[in-house]
């Protein structure tokens, strides 16, 4: 009887192993880990980024092929940009809103050089110099440097910033979890004249959810019907955009939603600087991308998102393309030039909207074809361009939009009304869908990454890939030879 037992158990561990794959770190951090030397400067893969650049270090670790690999950030931790404006006013508890340490995530198996950053990249020579004086070589560069994104690119804004809230200016940029303090009263102050919300010129990061038009309208009206507001208070958008959204629907849409809610649309302008006049008003400083008019708008309050830029060892390296940013073929995410540097996030020149989701679409793609370029193999992870964008209507009310590229609509685009009962469970998903993902995606506990998080994705040859067969494209299409 023992015998068979132990027959029986010895078949069922196999069945299990063969259907089941484990990360290589798993109860209490899994076997002995073999560490990266401290004096090691010759890697397989370099991964320079912060949040997303660290959690494909983490996916890749979990597959446990022993790649030599380097994480090379700015920061030790950070804030989520996705949660940034919910923690602000307390839908998300602030201490959602961090990320895990970098420590915490990428194991002692692969080189961690937190708080640094690299000054310098030469794709010729497949070398980094990093700030603090080392340099490393590579086989494989996986880039997801996300763009400069600071009060200082905006003339005068960080006069008000220092000045504190009692400006009823805040700086809408997800870089440090005291931003919370300082920005809590974003949108509350609003007793009269014009409230302006402010969205730089295309592209900048989360530029499909990041319209708050809608929220600050709801908070005003709410203090109208109080008593606390004036009649002439008004809230306005302003943008050098000729658009709110690429994405013609979502932008029918949203547009629709202003008038019928009174939100003054200002396409066309740019926003130059923010200053005090000699009378002590508030002033923004406009200019028409057309004409090149300038003018001065007084305001009582304002969100502004600052403009945002490539960062500048980018384009010294000759990754980037004229506009700055890093240039890779948009299905597979690998360089066009150089074969072996891979990227991915709101810095690559991908054509679809950028959105928290949408890199963390890209990252399996560039998590797959990395380790098949390494292998010698073919590409053959195909990124759709899908994109998630998340449109908060007030403090209880969401819906949503989603396209692939060409801003072909997603099957569950707009799947919520916006408005009722729908808008504001879809508010609830919302938070759910936001704070579960991010802790997944970005937390210390291990996986395997999006899509599906406890396995693999699989993906056909590009020869069979069905998203190519519905466009049709082939090969060359993905700059592999046919």
């Amino acid at each position: 009887m023992k015998v068979y037992q132990k027959l029986f158990r010895a078949g069922s561990n196999r069945t299990v192993n063969q259907l089941t794959t484990k990360p290589a770190r798993t109860f209490a951090g899994g076997g002995k880990i073999e560490k990266m030397p401290k004096d090691a400067t010759e890697f397989d893969i370099c991964i320079v980024g912060g949040l997303n650049g660290t959690a494909l270090t983490k996916f890749l670790q979990n597959e446990g092929k022993g790649l030599k690999m380097a994480i090379i950030t700015d920061r030790s931790k950070f804030i989520i940009p996705e949660l940034y404006f919910l923690s602000s006013h307390d839908a998300v508890k602030s201490l959602k809103l961090e990320s895990g340490s970098v420590a915490s995530q990428v194991n002692a198996a692969s080189r961690v050089d937190a708080n640094l950053r690299a000054t310098k990249i030469d794709p010729e020579a497949n070398k980094i110099s990093i700030s603090n004086g080392k340099e490393y070589t590579y086989k494989a560069l996986v880039y997801a440097p996300g763009f400069d994104h600071t009060v200082d690119n905006l003339p005068g804004l960080r006069e008000f910033e220092d000045a504190g809230d009692q400006t009823n200016v805040f700086s809408h940029i997800p870089d440090k979890i005291d931003r919370l303090d300082r920005n809590y009263y974003h949108g509350f102050q609003q007793y009269g004249g014009d409230y302006i919300v402010y969205d730089p010129a295309r592209p900048y990061k989360d530029e499909g959810s990041n319209f708050y038009a809608f929220y600050y309208e709801y908070i005003l009206k709410q203090d109208s019907l109080h008593g606390r507001a004036a009649r002439n208070a008004r809230v306005q958008y302003w943008t050098p955009n000729k658009s709110i959204f690429d994405f013609d629907y979502a932008n029918e849409v949203v547009m629709d939603d202003c008038h019928k809610r009174g939100i003054d649309v200002m396409l066309g302008w740019d926003l130059k600087q923010v200053k005090y006049n000699e009378y002590g008003e508030k002033i923004g400083v406009f200019e028409n991308v057309d004409s090149g008019e300038t003018i001065e708008k007084d305001f009582m309050g304002m969100s502004i998102n600052p403009p945002q830029k490539p960062q500048k060892e980018a384009v010294e390296s000759g990754l980037t393309d004229k506009n700055g940013l890093i240039d890779v073929n948009p299905y597979t995410l690998q360089h066009r030039k150089y074969e072996n540097v891979f990227a991915f996030g709101s810095a690559a020149n991908i054509p679809t909207t950028r959105s928290a989701h949408a890199t963390m679409a890209q990252s399996p793609v560039v998590k797959h074809n990395v380790q098949r370029y390494l292998k010698g193999q073919s590409l053959n992870a195909i990124y759709d361009g899908y994109t998630y964008m998340p449109l908060l209507l007030g403090q209880t009310t969401a819906t949503s939009f989603q396209h692939y590229y060409d801003f072909e609509p997603h099957p569950k685009n707009h799947m919520s009304p916006h408005h009722g009962v729908f808008g504001r469970l879809y508010f609830k998903y919302l938070l759910r869908n936001l704070v579960g993902t991010s802790s997944k995606y970005s937390g210390f506990k291990q996986n395997y990454g999006p899509p599906y998080w406890h396995f693999n994705p699989r993906y056909d040859e590009v020869e069979h890939n069905e998203y190519l067969q519905r466009k049709g494209l082939d090969k060359k299409a993905t700059g592999q030879l046919a």
